[in-house]
């Protein structure tokens, strides 16, 4: 067997004095992809910037870390600076973020060649030009000279893998790299990283939350709580015995079901929500200089109702037009053409006086609870924000009084009150965020990816709160989503949307089980499932399962 690129053992790390990592061992072989899984603050990413050596002020680790025969952790700055880019590389998270919103794609592929290799200008953009081919975008559709905001997430976290395998490094981490994309740029982007690991025989740290999106792909698994190691070895056989209680608990929140999910959806309830012939055109580019401009179609003829107390879903791949389509069910937008109408009034082309008892009945929780929040107001003040919405001015006492009550709704304390947004996870900022969304009674909550960011722990109490808060409160929901098991879990209804149009409804159940759109099928098919793949695993027979997308002449080479 190949002596491994990666080698940590007995790994310790505290910041400012506190532990966060506790004796972490684990290898990783050249060729070879090991999945680190756990719950945000369970200590992954700190592992792989401690292997980079980025680490904050009043940080100490112990141990040891060797990337092939060499200490990382007694290695100064300036070796460092080598090795990070050449040696070993990073994809992020956030595409956006981690990308340079003021230099083209390619000045920022060719810009880790030319300061690692020396190499002039011309040789390097043509390098990069062949790295960005090499991960799907090709400079005859995509020119070196576009920005980061002219691309796709999908298109910009291929970006963000080029630069990181540009040199080829030995050891590659993904930190998260797929949370943000819909299933099928998700399947895409693993699958990338899986042909590159085989062609270049890197060895691949894949860092996530969800034991089935790395089941299909990992040949060993760690599973790290609190800093420290509770399971590991074999993917397969990590997978199937599940022996650590914590392997179990992160296996059921994968395909966690509410408490609601085998209950009756609620018959014969009125219309609340009634969308009729919705189109939603854009500007488009000209095709020449003197030719007309064609406009871009972003909703195509969409109708659909949401009646009272029950939760519809809609869902499709980034891009699709689900988002637009919320905007204007929450009158934050104008249909090109077509009515809203909710709770028996038609809302389309209202002026915002008019509107405001409708927005009192309706609300939305965004994705990013923390980009949605004014970082400096307390928590009071932020959820008592929809309250200038009320029909008479309520007294201080008064809307004290209803914060409380809509923190004590969502599992928080009153004296969260006083702290402000950043003092709290991600997981109790959106809880703040459905305090907000609920604090003026609405009817209806649109949801527009409210758990795409969280932990499966995390996202599955939040998807418990959201049936529960439809049990006590009646509360129907438009709840937007990529993720086919939170429509499964949270919808009674789904409808699929792709290039603007519904393609396919009905019953979240049969639409999922038996999809008939091809645009249906591709997102079941793509969607993680940690069952299906342990299935697959053993029907291969073999330790690892062979990794998705590598090309047939590199699987017969391997």
């Amino acid at each position: 067997m190949a002596a491994p690129i990666l080698t940590i053992a007995g790994l310790e790390l505290a910041i400012a004095g506190t532990p966060v990592l506790r004796g972490i061992d684990m290898q990783i072989a050249p060729g070879t992809v090991h999945a680190l899984v756990g719950e945000s603050g369970s200590g992954k990413s700190m592992t792989a910037l401690t292997v980079l050596r980025l680490l904050p002020n009043g940080a100490h680790a112990a141990g040891t870390v060797r990337l092939g025969e060499e200490d990382l952790l007694a290695a100064g700055e300036a070796r460092m600076c080598a090795l990070r880019g050449d040696r070993v590389a990073m994809v992020f998270q956030e595409p956006m973020t981690a990308l340079n919103p003021v230099k083209t794609i390619g000045e920022q592929v060719a810009e880790g060649i030319r300061w690692h290799t020396g190499a002039g200008r011309a040789d390097a953009e043509a390098r990069a030009a062949r790295m960005l081919d090499r991960v799907g975008l090709p400079p005859a559709k995509f020119p070196l000279d576009r920005y980061p905001h002219e691309l796709s997430g999908g298109q910009r976290q291929r970006v963000v893998i080029a630069i990181a395998c540009a040199l080829a490094p030995r050891l590659l981490i993904a930190d998260e790299p797929t949370t943000a994309l819909d299933v099928v740029l998700q399947a895409q982007i693993l699958d990338l990283l899986g042909e590159l690991v085989a062609e270049d025989q890197m060895a691949l740290m894949l860092i996530s939350h969800d034991l089935g999106v790395v089941a299909g792909r990992a040949d060993q698994i760690t599973i790290l709580r609190e800093g420290a190691v509770q399971e590991a070895g074999n993917a397969l056989e990590v997978l199937r015995a599940q022996r650590h209680p914590y392997t179990r608990q992160l296996a059921e929140a994968s395909a966690h079901r509410p408490a609601w999910h085998n209950r009756a959806a609620p018959a014969g309830q009125r219309a609340l929500l009634e969308a009729r012939n919705i189109v939603r055109e854009y500007p488009g580019q000209r095709a020449g200089l003197f030719s007309p401009a064609r406009p871009l179609r972003a909703v195509d003829d969409v109708s659909f109702v949401v009646p009272a107390g029950r939760s519809v879903g809609l869902v499709g791949r980034s891009g699709c037009g689900k988002s637009t389509l919320a905007r204007i069910v929450l009158a934050l937008d104008r249909p090109t053409s077509g009515t809203v109408a909710f709770d028996g009034m038609r809302t389309t082309g209202l002026g915002d006086r008019d509107l405001r008892a409708a927005r009192r009945k309706m609300q939305v929780v965004f994705q990013d609870p923390y980009g949605s929040f004014d970082p400096r107001q307390t928590v009071e003040r932020l959820i008592a924000e929809p309250l200038h919405l009320e029909p008479r001015p309520l007294a201080r006492a008064e809307r004290r009084d209803r914060v409380e009550s809509a923190l004590r709704e969502v599992g928080m304390p009153a004296e969260a009150m006083r702290r402000y947004p950043h003092e709290f996870s991600g997981g109790q900022r959106q809880r703040l965020a459905i305090a907000r969304a609920i604090i003026t009674r609405p009817r209806l909550v649109v949801c527009d990816e409210p758990v795409s960011a969280l932990d499966v722990s995390t996202r599955a109490q939040i998807l418990d709160l959201f049936a529960r808060l439809n049990d006590e409160l009646g509360l129907a929901y438009l709840f937007i989503t990529h993720d086919l098991s939170v429509a499964r879990a949270i919808t009674h209804e789904v409808m699929v949307m792709q290039a603007g149009r519904i393609v396919e409804r009905g019953a979240t159940a049969d639409v999922l089980d038996s999809p008939h759109s091809d645009a249906a099928q591709r997102l079941v098919a793509a969607a993680p499932d940690l069952n299906r793949a342990i299935e697959r695993r053993v029907r291969s027979g073999a330790p690892y399962l062979p990794l998705e997308g590598r090309s047939e002449k590199q699987a017969k080479r391997n």
